[in-house]
C-alpha cells in the first residue's frame, strides 16, 4: 500500500462519518440553507426586486419568487455579462460555466466563490464514501482519467468562462495531479475524435485504475482501445476496478460496457450539472444517489404533471413522497432562484434522502396522450434485453403519426452490439413491458388506436456518426431518449441498416 492509499483511509472515514451524520439532519440543514441564502442575497438586485427583506418563511418565498427556466432568468445573466455586480448573488461570479441548452442555445451559468466548493468537494466525497465503505483505496496508486472540456478559459467582463469540466480541471487537488490523464494539451483539443485518439495513445500502456465520464463516451473509448490492441479493456488494464459515471441513466449501457471490460467492476454514479452538483452514489449496496442537502443548495420539488401549469405545487424536502416523479427546482449560493433544471427525479428513500434521475421534462412522447417518459422506455428495453440476452449500444424513440391506412405507432431506433436473432420476440417484449409500465399507452394499444411499436435498426456507429453530423459528438453531449416529433428520427435515416 503506497502512502497516498494509506492516508486516504482515515480522511475517507472522517468525511463518511460527517456525511452519515448529515443524513439525519437533512431537513433541518435545508431550512438553515434557505435562511442563509435569503439573508445573503437580500441586497442584490434580484433580492430587492423580489423583496427578500420581507421573506420570513418558505411560503413567503413561493409567493414572491416564481419558478423560472433559463430564458426567464437570462436578463439577470446578461447584466452579469455586462460587468455589473450584486445581480443574483453578492459581488461578481468567479466563473461563468458555458453550456448548451436544448431551447436556449448557449447558456451561461454563474459559479461564485461560495458555490465552487459544491462542484469540487462532491465528487471527492463520493470517492471517499466508496473508500470508507469498501476499504478499497488501491485505485489511488494508478492513473485516472478525469476527462474534461478544454481548461483554456475565455473571459466575459473579466470573468473566466468555459465548460464546467474545464473549470473544475483547474481545481483538481495537487495530490491527484500526478495521477491525472489525459494531459493538459490533450484536454485542450476541441475536435472530439482527434482528442479521443490522443487519449487512447496516452493511456493504453498506462496502469489505469479509475476511468470517469458519461457512459456513451466511455463506450467509445473502450471500443477504440480494443480496436488498437485487440484486447478486452480489463485485460489491458488489470488494475482498472472503478468506473465513475453520470449524465445519463447507466442501466442501458451497463451490459455492453462490462462486456467491453470483460469483467464486473465497481461503479460510482454522480449527478452533476453546470448549475450544481446535486447528488452522488454514497453506497455500493443501497439504490439511489444521496441528495446533497448541505452544500449551498435549497431544493424544491414540483410534481411533474404540474410543472407547466401557471401555479404549480412547490414542495420542500420535508414534504416529498417516495415513488413520485418531481421536477427538480434549485435555489443556490450561485444566485439561481426558483430555477427549473429540466430534470425529473424520484425518491427511493427518505432515511436517508436518496433519489434516482428519471429523465428530462421536455423529453417525452405524448403525441397520442400517452405521456411516456424516459424511465419507462429504459425499463421496457432493459427488461427485454436482459431476458433475450441482447446488448444495446444506443437508442431513441419517436412517434409515427398515422400514414394512410397504417395506424400510428412508436418507432424505436436501436443500435445493437449484435443484431437479435428474433427481433419480433424482442419487440413484443418491449411493447408488453411498456404497457405494464404506462397505463395510457396500454389503453391506446388495447383500444386499437396505436399499433405495436416498430424497431428500426441503426447501423454500427450510426449514432456516433449522427452526433458528429450535428456537431455534438463526445464530451457531455447526450442523445435524447425521447422526442415528441420526428426531427431526430428523420435525421437518422442515413444511418439505418
Amino acid at each position: 500500500m503506497n502512502l497516498k492509499s494509506l492516508l486516504a483511509r482515515p480522511f475517507a472515514n472522517y468525511i463518511f462519518n460527517k456525511i452519515s451524520k448529515g443524513m439525519d439532519t437533512a431537513v433541518a440543514d435545508q431550512q438553515n440553507i434557505f435562511k442563509a441564502l435569503i439573508k445573503s442575497a437580500k441586497d442584490t438586485e434580484f433580492g430587492k426586486n423580489h423583496s427578500f427583506e420581507t421573506i420570513q418563511n418558505y411560503d413567503d418565498f413561493k409567493k414572491q419568487v416564481p419558478v423560472r427556466d433559463y430564458e426567464q432568468i437570462k436578463p439577470y445573466i446578461e447584466k452579469i455579462k455586462e460587468g455589473k455586480q450584486n445581480v443574483l448573488w453578492k459581488g461578481k461570479p468567479i466563473y461563468l460555466a458555458k453550456t448548451s441548452g436544448t431551447t436556449s442555445g448557449v447558456k451561461y451559468i454563474p459559479i461564485t466563490k461560495d458555490s465552487i466548493p459544491n462542484h469540487i468537494n462532491s465528487a471527492r466525497d463520493a470517492l471517499l464514501c466508496y473508500i470508507a465503505q469498501t476499504g478499497k483505496s488501491d485505485f489511488t496508486k494508478g492513473k485516472m482519467i478525469f476527462l474534461s472540456g478544454s481548461p483554456e478559459l475565455d473571459r466575459i467582463a473579466g470573468i473566466p468562462t468555459g465548460r464546467l469540466s474545464g473549470i473544475v480541471n483547474h481545481h483538481i487537488p495537487k495530490y491527484l495531479r500526478g495521477n491525472q490523464l489525459p494531459g493538459y494539451e490533450t484536454n485542450c483539443i476541441e475536435d472530439w475524435e482527434t482528442k479521443l485518439d490522443k487519449i487512447v495513445e496516452e493511456t493504453f500502456q498506462q496502469n489505469m485504475t479509475l476511468i470517469s465520464g458519461i457512459p456513451p463516451w466511455m463506450q467509445m473509448y473502450f471500443d477504440r482501445l480494443t480496436e488498437k490492441t485487440g484486447r478486452k479493456v480489463g485485460d489491458l488494464f488489470p488494475n482498472f476496478n472503478l468506473m465513475v459515471q453520470g449524465g445519463v441513466n447507466f442501466e442501458p449501457y451497463k451490459a455492453k460496457l462490462y462486456e467491453s471490460i470483460g469483467r464486473k467492476i465497481d461503479c460510482i454514479e454522480l449527478f452533476p450539472a453546470s448549475e450544481g452538483f446535486f447528488a452522488f452514489q454514497d453506497s455500493q449496496t443501497e439504490p439511489g444517489l444521496l441528495l446533497n442537502t448541505n452544500s449551498g443548495i435549497f431544493f424544491e420539488f414540483v410534481p411533474e404533471a404540474e410543472i407547466f401549469s401557471g401555479n404549480p405545487t412547490r414542495l420542500s424536502l420535508a414534504d416529498i413522497k417516495i415513488g413520485e416523479n418531481y421536477a427538480l427546482i434549485i435555489n443556490s449560493n450561485a444566485g439561481l432562484w426558483g430555477y427549473n433544471l429540466g430534470d425529473t427525479i424520484k425518491f427511493v428513500s427518505t432515511k436517508p434522502h436518496r433519489i434516482i434521475v428519471t429523465g428530462r421534462i421536455k423529453h417525452f412522447i405524448s403525441a397520442f396522450g400517452e405521456h411516456v417518459i424516459a424511465e419507462e422506455v429504459e425499463y421496457a428495453l432493459l427488461k427485454a434485453a436482459t431476458e433475450e440476452n441482447i446488448k444495446v449500444v444506443e437508442f431513441t424513440v419517436a412517434p409515427m403519426v398515422e400514414q394512410g391506412n397504417e395506424k400510428s405507432y412508436h418507432e424505436w431506433f436501436v443500435e445493437f452490439a449484435e443484431s437479435p436473432e428474433n427481433i419480433n420476440s424482442f419487440k413484443e417484449k418491449i411493447d408488453n413491458n411498456l404497457r405494464d409500465k404506462n397505463v395510457y399507452y396500454d389503453d391506446l394499444i388495447g383500444g386499437n388506436i396505436l399499433q405495436q411499436l416498430k424497431i428500426t435498426e441503426v447501423r454500427k456507429n450510426g449514432f456516433i456518426d449522427y452526433m458528429k453530423s450535428i456537431g455534438k459528438l463526445g464530451g457531455q453531449n447526450k442523445l435524447p431518449r425521447l422526442s415528441n416529433d420526428r426531427k431526430i428520427a428523420d435525421d437518422l435515416k442515413p444511418y439505418i441498416v
